[in-house]
């Protein structure tokens, strides 16, 4: 089980690179499976996540080649074979599902495995389900996994039970290959699954509505090669690095952020009084997104006058929630954080009371965070869930003294390089496999 050793309370300064995290990777790579033919993404990431999504393409007969550290080369233009699927890789990933609408046009009938990820109580692939079924692919959930059958696959009227980013992109998926028109209403617009939209879009298929709760797509009858495709920055990973420069009271630069993603959060982030400045606003390097520098000082801090929450796109990222726990508790005042999605994750930000934050749990979904708060160092095991765990190493790292973060895979699945890119900035931080 690795672990981190943290000597904090130090004071950060230069440049953190934003890196394309694991949502979009994931769909992307899922999504080459509909166009049975070869792809080169640049500046790829190997977080965990990633990596366990290769080991299924590999594991069904898909041949991928990273040609350098960033640019890898996908092939999945030869036979697949899904019984030979890697049971592992599928159980820890709960990406694993977006395999459904990427597989249904080229398989007829398959087994996937039940899916992992982070452990926030029930979550539910109804929402996944209910869409597909009105396509033509009926998903049913065994013991060990899920067994998927389509025997007319078609065009629908979709009406998305929850507008979840992964239930959107399997929707999405299925939809683009399926004879005649689909619409899908109250669809996820979020940065994932946008880009996954201009990806496919680049292959050949026909979808409108980019960025809206509505997308229309007309199926076609096959997807062609694409020369080269980059995946978005994630503003998820930016927004850890925005945390950790205002939970230690550091000047930043976080280059390469998505802007569009972030805006609300530094609205935010700007009622409670710190300060940024933007530069270099650019496209991004597959053309689709505004990127931005953004350079964080040191400020004084106010709670936020109303509650703290989280929803779909275009509001405050629903993963971005926790990553506001660290720094709230540098804020003057009390913040109410109300995170309504999963049903246990507010339950973990008590894991920072163990270095020293003041933080009280209303129910399974809220917590009053009370500050300014001196952190302080401690022996803790990472909790079992991804942006809580990083929460919690963004609070050490601003922790005066000696911390020890144990079992940290769950960081390791959706961020890039990270001891290395904490060190650059001055964090003086060690892994280590014990």
């Amino acid at each position: 089980m690795p672990s981190y050793h943290i000597q904090g309370g130090k004071q950060l300064h230069g440049l953190i690179l934003v890196t394309a995290g694991k949502n979009s990777p994931v769909a992307l790579l899922c999504s080459t499976l509909l166009l049975k033919g070869k792809v080169v993404f640049h500046h790829m990431t190997h977080v965990e996540e990633v990596e366990r999504i290769l080991e299924i393409l590999q594991s069904i007969g898909v041949q991928t080649h990273w040609q350098d550290h960033e640019t890898l080369l996908v092939d999945t233009s030869g036979p697949l074979t899904m019984d030979t699927i890697d049971r592992h890789a599928c159980e820890v990933t709960r990406s694993s599902l977006l395999l459904i609408g990427a597989l249904v046009a080229r398989e007829r009938q398959f087994t996937l495995y039940k899916s992992g990820g982070c452990k926030l109580g029930n979550r539910t692939i109804r929402p996944h389900m209910y869409a597909l079924d009105k396509l033509g692919v009926r998903v049913e959930s065994t013991e060990e996994g899920y067994t998927v059958s389509t025997t007319d696959l078609k065009g629908a009227y979709v009406v998305m039970y929850e507008s979840g980013d992964t239930a959107t992109e399997n929707a999405i998926m299925a939809a683009v290959l399926a004879p005649g028109t689909t619409q899908i209403k109250m669809a996820s617009a979020n940065y994932m699954v946008q880009d996954l939209c201009y990806f496919l879009i680049a292959a050949g298929a026909k979808i409108e509505g980019v960025g809206t709760t509505t997308l229309s797509i007309i199926g076609v009858e096959a997807l062609h090669d694409i020369s080269e495709y980059t995946p978005i920055p994630d503003p998820v990973d930016a927004m850890a690095w925005i945390s950790l420069a205002i939970t230690t009271h550091s000047e930043l630069t976080i280059t390469n952020c998505p802007l569009d993603f972030l805006e609300l959060e530094l609205e935010k982030l700007h009622v409670m009084g710190q300060q940024c400045t933007y530069s270099n606003q650019r496209l991004s390097d597959n053309g689709h997104f505004a990127i931005v520098d953004i350079t964080l000082k040191s400020s004084a801090l106010q709670a936020l006058p109303d509650k703290l929450y989280g929803r779909p796109f275009p509001g405050l990222n629903i993963d971005n929630v926790p990553l506001f726990v660290p720094l709230l508790t540098q804020a003057e005042g009390t913040t109410l954080v109300h995170d309504w999605c999963y049903e246990n994750r507010a339950v973990y930000y008590l894991e920072l009371k163990k270095v020293g934050a003041n933080i009280l749990l209303l129910d399974p979904h809220r917590v009053m965070i009370e500050g300014p708060t001196q952190l302080k160092g401690n022996d803790v095991v990472a909790p079992p869930a991804l942006r809580p765990a990083m929460a919690l190493l963004i609070a050490m790292i601003g922790a005066k003294d000696t911390s020890v973060l144990r079992d940290v895979y769950q960081i390791e699945r959706g961020y890039e390089q990270l001891i290395e890119r904490l060190q650059s900035v001055g964090v003086d931080i060690q892994r280590s496999e014990v």
